[in-house]
């Protein structure tokens, strides 16, 4: 069986290909990156938004494949919160047919981030950088925002692993969701 992922993210890759070792249909899978475009804002900011370009991802790596998996992290809308915007990453998993979402915890950028995303039209890897909170350019491709916040407690390869795991459920589980 082949999987694609829509992305050469390797966070992104490493992540799926954890995760599905432990799912016994998919355990033996040989996994494949492309990079694809989101066809979204290259910094989501709603959830609809980061949903479309997960499955605009999934489906654009949809070639010679059982299934394909797109991962894409944006901003939502949350009430009471500080900046009022917390961030997502959504998996969308495409079979040909029918696309599988799941999505994982949320969390807040700090305020000076969350404006330049909007102020400066800047993806989140830029806006932490100029901020100077990290020296790290990539950091998406690496520990990710969410493991500088954390002191590591959480890496963004354990984050995407969430969104995965939740969008699996509707592949383990068919006869609920037909």
């Amino acid at each position: 069986m082949i999987i694609n992922v829509g992305s050469k993210n390797q966070v992104k890759v490493d992540a799926i290909k954890e995760v599905i070792k432990n799912y016994d249909f998919l355990s033996e899978a040989e996994v494949f990156s492309l990079e694809v475009p989101s066809r979204v804002y290259k910094q989501p900011t709603s959830m609809d938004e980061t949903i479309q370009g997960a499955m605009n991802r999934a489906k654009s790596s949809f070639q010679n494949c059982k299934y394909s998996f797109g991962i894409e992290s944006g901003l939502m809308k949350v009430p009471n919160t500080k900046t009022g915007y917390m961030n997502i990453c959504a998996c969308a998993i495409y079979d040909g047919k029918d696309y599988h979402l799941g999505i994982s915890s949320a969390f807040e950028y700090s305020i000076k981030v969350t404006k330049l995303v909007f102020s400066e039209g800047l993806e989140i890897d830029e806006a932490i950088y100029k901020t100077g909170l990290t020296k790290d350019k990539r950091i998406g491709r690496s520990g990710g925002v969410i493991g500088y916040l954390t002191k590591d407690r959480l890496k963004r390869k354990e984050y995407i692993k969430q969104a995965i795991t939740t969008a699996l459920i509707h592949l383990e589980n068919p006869e609920l969701f037909n």
